[in-house]
């Protein structure tokens, strides 16, 4: 992963400036002819193409007398008809019938048509068939429509290839850029695009640091944003709602709620009123910080303020409270939702079905689902992983699996979620073989499974003393890319794999959980130890005392007396 700066230094920002190498100009549109000036066979081949749906078969014998393979003909006719999937269309066709290579300007002017109307894939595949270099202010629209697609690294690889064109994109391209990095969660990228930036020369502005802000949050490191947050404010400028909400969030979540009272008090006296988004932000982070009290507090007080939330805040209150099984404020916020004229929606629904499951009350979880049905609600994934999970927790497998099997009768497909439910309630019942099965069947299925796919079928294998399969199972997970993550940390199936003599994999275990900051037990550290050492494997021994150290525990043997254990 690509480090965090150690420092931003001081910026001086600026609004948006014009581009910082001029610009090629942009080829295609700006050129169209009025209709009055276009020739009447022009008008005739755009209406054939447009109004038969097969004119492929037939448009010579339509017009004998044309040549399509005439770049200005075929130009004139892109700009007439002024649709860029005709246009392409056209242009396939010319090309598959008479070996045709469409020059630059036809390119440019079908490419700038597809951008324009946000065709971003066709663009691309465009691109692949004809090989065109597309310059100027259109490659910038072009970065811009992949950003907004979700492309983010067909997005970089653009800007890649202009700078080794010895092109720099404007700021505005640039910010495009890092902001869809940061909704994809690419902070290495943001680091990474915001160093070429400052190598370049580009200027940053507000909306720049508003993405290194966010970057920061991403990172884990939130208190380096909010120092940047406060640079900004000292120079004049004022980031958006969204830069102070995922700071208000990120700082409710590392429990300083100071700084999130700071925070409010900041946007109030710079005009930024905080919104019903940012109290949700407030109210979720809240939740997740077992503080129900508090963000149930809040959540009334933004009623007696006369700021009423609306239903995503309603939901978002009410799964905090089923979270914490706190049912009855639940079933309360719902009533008074529909009281005040909301109709719950489908995310409403099962985040109440959620809550019944989790306590326990099969009955009303089953009567919501009938009326959520009733109601017009089709059946979907959420609901169904909610009322599989629910039952599988409370030892009702069979049930559950009835329901998994209903799903491909419905058409729902499972996702791994699905089959994690199952598998885990499976290995809660003893049944061990049907658990492996659902493994290989999620396999099967070609999606890719996640470590609590094989937390429940590693820790019944070891409680059965396989730990042949145990081991074969952590294979399985390396050779998938699967991270440990919360598997196995039970001291006792490192132990079992190192006896077993899978020390590598024990040793591996034990330095994943210190890496994540989950603190074994001594004794995990001493028994792992021991077990080296009479392996005679004291080397490694040795290096597994350096996390034991870090954590702070002292061994409660000599060390010289390691190989003797």
């Amino acid at each position: 992963m690509a480090r965090t700066p150690p420092h931003i230094t001081k910026l001086f920002l600026r609004r948006p400036s014009p581009k910082i190498i001029p610009q090629i100009r942009n080829i295609g549109n700006d050129s169209r002819e009025s209709p009055k000036n276009v020739t009447k066979v022009v008008k005739q081949v755009c209406e054939t193409i447009r109004t038969k749906p097969r004119w492929e078969n037939s448009i010579l014998l339509d017009f004998p007398n044309v040549s399509f393979v005439d770049s200005c003909f075929l130009n004139q006719v892109f700009e007439y008809q002024d649709n860029a999937f005709l246009s392409i269309r056209l242009l396939y066709w010319v090309s598959s019938t008479f070996g045709y290579t469409p020059d630059e300007n036809t390119c440019g002017l079908i490419f700038n048509q597809l951008v324009n109307n946000n065709a971003v894939k066709v663009a691309k595949a465009f691109l692949d068939f004809t090989k065109f270099v597309p310059e100027g202010d259109g490659v910038e629209a072009y970065v811009r429509c992949l950003c907004e697609c979700r492309m983010v690294e067909d997005a970089v690889n653009v800007l890649d290839e202009l700078k080794m064109r010895g092109v720099c994109p404007g700021l505005e391209t640039w910010n495009r850029v890092l902001q869809a990095c940061v909704k994809e969660g690419y902070v290495d990228i943001v680091w990474e695009l915001y160093g070429e930036m400052m190598e370049l020369g580009v200027v940053a502005d507000v909306e720049t640091v508003e993405c290194l802000i966010q970057g920061f949050c991403l990172d884990d490191n939130v208190s380096k944003g909010y120092e940047l947050l406060r640079q900004v404010l000292d120079d004049g400028h004022v980031p958006n709602k969204v830069v102070f909400g995922k700071l208000i969030y990120e700082f409710i979540l590392d429990y300083k709620y100071t700084r999130v009272s700071a925070l409010l008090h900041i946007m109030i006296a710079k005009g930024i009123v905080p919104d019903l988004y940012t109290y949700q932000q407030v109210i979720h982070g809240l939740c997740l910080r077992r503080m129900q009290r508090e963000a149930l507090r809040i959540f009334d007080a933004l009623k007696d303020r006369g700021c009423p939330p609306d239903k995503t805040m309603y939901t978002t209150m009410i799964h905090g409270l089923c979270k914490a099984k706190w049912i009855g404020e639940a079933r309360k916020l719902w009533f008074e939702m529909i009281q005040k004229g909301m109709e719950p929606n489908e995310y409403t629904y099962n985040t109440l079905l959620y809550g019944y499951f989790r306590i326990g009350d099969f009955r009303n979880a089953l009567n919501l689902y009938k009326e959520m049905h009733d109601r017009g609600f089709r059946d979907n994934l959420i609901a169904y992983n909610t009322m599989i999970n629910g039952l599988c927790l409370h030892g009702r497998t069979m049930m559950a699996f009835r329901l998994f099997k209903r799903m491909t009768q419905k058409g729902v497909p499972r996702d791994v979620v699905t089959y994690n439910s199952m598998i885990r309630g499976l290995c809660k019942e003893g049944k061990l073989a049907e658990g492996l099965n659902l493994l290989n069947e999620l396999l099967e299925q070609g999606l890719q499974p996640s470590s609590a796919s094989y937390g429940s079928l590693i820790e019944k294998l070891y409680e059965m003393e396989r730990i042949d399969e145990v081991k074969n199972l952590w294979d399985e997970m390396q050779e998938k890319d699967v991270e440990p993550a919360s598997v196995c940390i039970d001291g006792d199936v490192i132990i079992g794999l190192s006896k077993k003599g899978y020390v590598a994999a024990g040793v591996y275990w034990l330095s994943y959980i210190v890496k994540n900051r989950l603190i074994p037990h001594r004794e995990t550290f001493e028994k792992l130890i021991g077990i080296l050492s009479q392996k005679n494997k004291l080397d490694v021994g040795l290096i597994v005392l350096g996390p034991m150290f870090k954590i702070g525990y002292i061994p409660s043997f000599r060390l010289e007396a390691i190989s003797l254990m």
